[in-house]
């Protein structure tokens, strides 16, 4: 019988797609005070344990983002565990949700899914295909209209740095292949 546990990705220097989200998809992520939180909680990381965040969306109840880690590092898991508890210890209790019985055991606030989506991106046009599906995914939800609408976005960024044109992504809509992203 073949074994069928998930093994996270050891390999160091990678990028890295991510998907994290709420527990129970609660819509709590883009409320002013929780989008400040989101920043906070990436800058106190980063001076911790060093890392490039290529792209990123914050949206309602999960975030996308592509990470490439330092040379010869490859933990981006203990980074994931330090951001969900920075937000977690600085979010309201009104954001929290009762606690289910395997985490009242652990005294473990329910904030977040307790595991998150992680992909490996393998060359440049992976890279390419998930830092688009990043920011398109505002508008794959109906969240705005186009990329440029949705203020919690490295798109802008993009756009600043002539990567992106202004408009991209209004004009129709983006298909993605099945392999990329994950909701």
């Amino acid at each position: 019988m073949q074994d069928m546990r998930y093994r996270r990705s050891k390999e160091k220097g990678a990028s890295f797609f991510f998907t994290v989200v709420t527990h129970g998809r609660r819509k709590i992520l883009c409320r002013e005070a929780n989008v400040m939180l989101v920043k906070e909680a990436f800058k106190r990381v980063i001076e911790k344990r060093p890392f490039e965040i290529d792209a990123f969306v914050l949206l309602p109840d999960h975030i996308h983002c592509v990470w490439t880690l330092p040379e010869n590092d490859s933990d981006f898991s203990t980074r994931w565990r330090l951001f969900k508890s920075f937000f977690t210890k600085g979010c309201g209790d009104e954001f929290k949700s009762p606690p289910t019985a395997s985490r009242l055991k652990s005294g473990e606030q329910a904030i977040w899914q307790r595991r998150f989506w992680e992909h490996t991106i393998v060359d440049e046009d992976d890279f390419i295909r998930h830092v688009d599906y990043i920011h398109y995914n505002p508008a794959k939800h109906g969240l705005a209209r186009s990329p440029k609408e949705w203020p919690y976005s490295s798109f802008h960024r993009y756009v600043s740095q002539g990567i992106y044109y202004r408009d991209w992504g209004a004009e129709r809509e983006i298909a993605f292949d099945e392999g990329v992203g994950l909701e």
